[in-house]
C-alpha cells in the first residue's frame, strides 16, 4: 500500500498553508470543542476564512464515537460539497474526518454501507492534522468505529482513505494532559512493537517500526513530564506517524485483538486498554519473535549491548513493564473495577476480532486468550 501523503512538519509548520488552500471554496473543519478552542487551532479556522470562500465547523466529534455519532453527523453538516476536510484533534476526530472525506463525495457509498463492508472510490481533497501522539490515524487506511449493540468496535479500511496532506505540529499537543500522553505514546508503541512482530511485517513496515521506536524509546518519558519540550513532542508525533505507517503496510496482532472488547463494552479509552495488556500480551509472544524483540531492545538508550538475544527479549518485556508504571497508566483490569466473572465473554469477543488474531506470530487457543486476561486479574491468579 502506498501512502503518498505530503508530510509538513515542525513549530509553526501551519504559519502558512495558503498553498494548499489555493482553488478551494468551501472547506470543512473537523474536531472537538476542547480542541477548537487551543490558540493555534483558532488562528488556522481565522487563516481558512480568509483563504477559503466557505468555512463549516464540526466540533462534536466525541472520544470512541460509535457509527451513530457519523450519522448523526453528516445528518447535520451543512452541505456535503466541500473541496476540502481538515481534521484537527485526536485519533477519533481524524477517524472520523476521514469518513467524512468519503462521505462527502457525489454517489459515496452511505456510512451503513461502508460498515458493510462496501469499498469507497473516491474523497475530497483532505489535511489531517493529529494533535495526540498517539493513533498514527494520519497515516492509515483504517476508521475505527463503536458498536454498540454487539459491544465492540469496527474498522473500516481502505486505502482511499489516506490523506492528501498531514501536518505534525508539536505545539498542537503542548495542551495534552500527562494521562493523555502517557497512554496515546503507548498506543503508538504497541503499533510498532505489534506490526513489527505480526506474522505480515515485513521490509517496509519494519523500517517504519524501528524508526518509530527508536524515536519513542528516546522522547516517550520527556514528552510526558516536560510537554513544553517540542523537540520531544515532535519525536513522539513522528514515533505515531511511523507507527500508522507500519499498520498500513502489516498490522497489529493480540494487544489490539485483546482490547477491543474492553474499548467496546467497558469504554476504556484505548490507549489504557492497550497499556493494560501490553505486558502480558508481549510476554506471550515472545518465544516466538526473539530476534525481533532483541532488535527493539538494541534501540534502548540505555540498551545492555552484553546480552544475548534470549536475554534482550526478556529485558524488552521487562522495560514494558516498567514504562507502563513509570507513566502512571494502571496495569490489570481489577484496578478498574472489572472482574474475572467477565472472563468468558472477553475471550470470545477478542477471538472474534480475526482480522487482528491472525497475524499474531504464535498460534493462539481460547485457553491462551484467558490466560493472558487472567493475569490482569492479580488476586484471582492460582
Amino acid at each position: 500500500m502506498n501512502i503518498n501523503s505530503t508530510v509538513i512538519s515542525g513549530y509553526q509548520a501551519l504559519n502558512d498553508i495558503s498553498y494548499l488552500l489555493q482553488g478551494k471554496g468551501k472547506a470543512l473543519l473537523v474536531t472537538d470543542k476542547n480542541i477548537e478552542g487551543i490558540p493555534a487551532v483558532q488562528a488556522l479556522i481565522a487563516q481558512l476564512k480568509q483563504h477559503v470562500a466557505s468555512v463549516a465547523v464540526v466540533n462534536s466529534v466525541p472520544p470512541e464515537p460509535s457509527q451513530h455519532d457519523v450519522a448523526a453527523i453528516v445528518a447535520a453538516l451543512p452541505t456535503q460539497d466541500v473541496d476540502i476536510v481538515i481534521g484537527v484533534g485526536g485519533g477519533s476526530v481524524l477517524d472520523v474526518a476521514k469518513l467524512l472525506s468519503v462521505l462527502c463525495v457525489a454517489g459515496a457509498p452511505t456510512l451503513d454501507a461502508l460498515l458493510a463492508g462496501e469499498k469507497p472510490h473516491s474523497r475530497t481533497c483532505s489535511l489531517l492534522i493529529p494533535t495526540t501522539a498517539g493513533t498514527g490515524s494520519e497515516a492509515t487506511p483504517n476508521a475505527i468505529l463503536a458498536i454498540p449493540e454487539k459491544e465492540t468496535k469496527v474498522g473500516i479500511i481502505s486505502p482511499v482513505m489516506l490523506p492528501d496532506y498531514v501536518a505534525l505540529v508539536p505545539e498542537l499537543t503542548t495542551s495534552m494532559p500527562a494521562h493523555i500522553a502517557s497512554s496515546t505514546g503507548i498506543d503508538a508503541l504497541c503499533h510498532l512493537i505489534e506490526c513489527f512482530t505480526a506474522t505480515v511485517s515485513n521490509p517496509v513496515s519494519d523500517n517504519y517500526a524501528l524508526i518509530g521506536m527508536k524515536k519513542l524509546f528516546k522522547s516517550i518519558e520527556t514528552a510526558v513530564n516536560e510537554p513544553t519540550n517540542l523537540e520531544a513532542r515532535l519525536d513522539m508525533l513522528w514515533a505515531s506517524y511511523y507507527g500508522g505507517a507500519a499498520i498500513a503496510h502489516a498490522g497489529t496482532h493480540l494487544v489490539h485483538a485483546m482490547s477491543y472488547p474492553l474499548g467496546g463494552k467497558y469504554h476504556l479509552p484505548h490507549g489504557v486498554a492497550n497499556a493494560i495488556l501490553l505486558t502480558s500480551c508481549m510476554r506471550f509472544v515472545r518465544p516466538a519473535v526473539v530476534s525481533k524483540f532483541a532488535q527493539a531492545y538494541d534501540l534502548l538508550p540505555d540498551a545492555d549491548a552484553s546480552l544475548d538475544e534470549e536475554a534482550k527479549s526478556h529485558a524488552l518485556v521487562d522495560y514494558f513493564a516498567a514504562l507502563v508504571q513509570r507513566l502512571k497508566l494502571p496495569d490489570s483490569l481489577e484496578a478498574l473495577g472489572i472482574g474475572p466473572d467477565h472472563l468468558p465473554y472477553l475471550v470470545e469477543a477478542a477471538l472474534d476480532v480475526q482480522r487482528l488474531m491472525k497475524n499474531v506470530p504464535t498460534a493462539v487457543s481460547a485457553e491462551d486468550v484467558r490466560a493472558v486476561y487472567l493475569t490482569l486479574f492479580p488476586s484471582h491468579q492460582a
